[in-house]
């Protein structure tokens, strides 16, 4: 805080803490402890809201628990965002590594302004176009088809391929960015050092950079699965009749069923599980939460 008055100033100081106090209080805690106690309500008549009825239950999470099929839903969810994780950390990995140690400091700023244009584009309008490429007569089919690749179109919007696909495209830089952080920071000397005592490539980037760049990866890989996990634009628009996301339930409750009470269980089950799962991870993986925070 000292820093920060010597820094800015007392007034402006002032100015932005009473700002992020109001946006951690008025948009995050409150509505959120809202939607907590809401939850533990019966979702009930307008008349009867306050009545003897209007008790605190546990009702709306067992309703959870008590459906195979919302249970098998939230489950694929979880693997196929672990999974989309996975892909973006591959193709983010390479990617920083060059950004950070290959590229030329003149190159940087326009490969940067092409990788964060399509951010510039609202997450609705990416969707959107991903569902006309990915669409049977589509430019993708068409190009495939054109180029002798497949001999008839392919249904690319069944199961959860196309929306594995939305998902990677839409968080990708979620992963490439704290990555090339880390890696950014690492002494190229030690690189060179592995390579001169004859290290193979593969080693130097297994023993040298991944270790160094740990708190990077960790750090995006939790961004992109729960941002994944909490997606709902992306499977709303792109998943087919047998690719359901958790997200889709939670949206039918509160606004097909209008039961906002049952929809508040199920977001802060999601929001539970996902957070018990990250920190099973975190400890398989050795990494700790102060390495995120880095």
């Amino acid at each position: 805080m000292r820093d920060l008055i010597d820094r800015y100033g007392a007034t402006l100081t002032t100015l932005m803490c009473l700002l992020v106090a109001f946006w951690l209080l008025v948009l995050l805690i409150l509505p959120n402890l809202y939607l907590f106690e809401n939850s533990f309500r019966p979702y009930l008549p307008v008349q009867e809201i306050g009545g003897p009825k209007d008790v605190y239950t546990l009702k709306n999470y067992l309703t959870f628990f008590q459906s195979p099929i919302h249970i098998s839903v939230f489950l694929w969810t979880v693997i196929y965002s672990s999974f989309v994780t996975a892909i973006c950390f591959v193709i983010a990995y390479p990617l920083a590594y060059y950004l950070s140690k290959k590229a030329t400091p003149s190159s940087l700023p326009t490969i940067f302004l092409l990788l964060t244009i399509p951010l510039w584009v609202s997450e609705i309008m990416r969707s959107f176009a991903w569902f006309i490429i990915l669409s049977l007569k589509g430019p993708l089919n068409y190009l495939l088809i054109s180029i002798d690749l497949i001999e008839k179109p392919i249904r690319w919007m069944t199961g959860f391929r196309s929306v594995i696909i939305g998902l990677v495209y839409t968080y990708v830089l979620f992963m490439l960015f704290p990555i090339y952080n880390a890696i950014q920071s690492l002494d190229t000397s030690q690189i060179e050092a592995a390579d001169d005592l004859g290290a193979p490539a593969w080693r130097i980037h297994w023993r040298v950079i991944l270790p160094h760049a740990k708190p990077g990866i960790a750090s995006g890989a939790v961004m992109v699965f729960m941002l994944a996990a909490g997606s709902i634009l992306v499977p709303t628009l792109l998943a087919s009749t047998n690719s359901r996301w958790f997200t889709e339930i939670i949206q039918q409750w509160m606004f097909d069923s209008l039961d906002w009470n049952t929809g508040a269980a199920y977001a802060f089950l999601l929001l539970i599980l996902c957070t018990v799962f990250v920190t099973l991870v975190m400890r398989l993986f050795r990494v700790k939460l102060s390495d995120i925070a880095k």
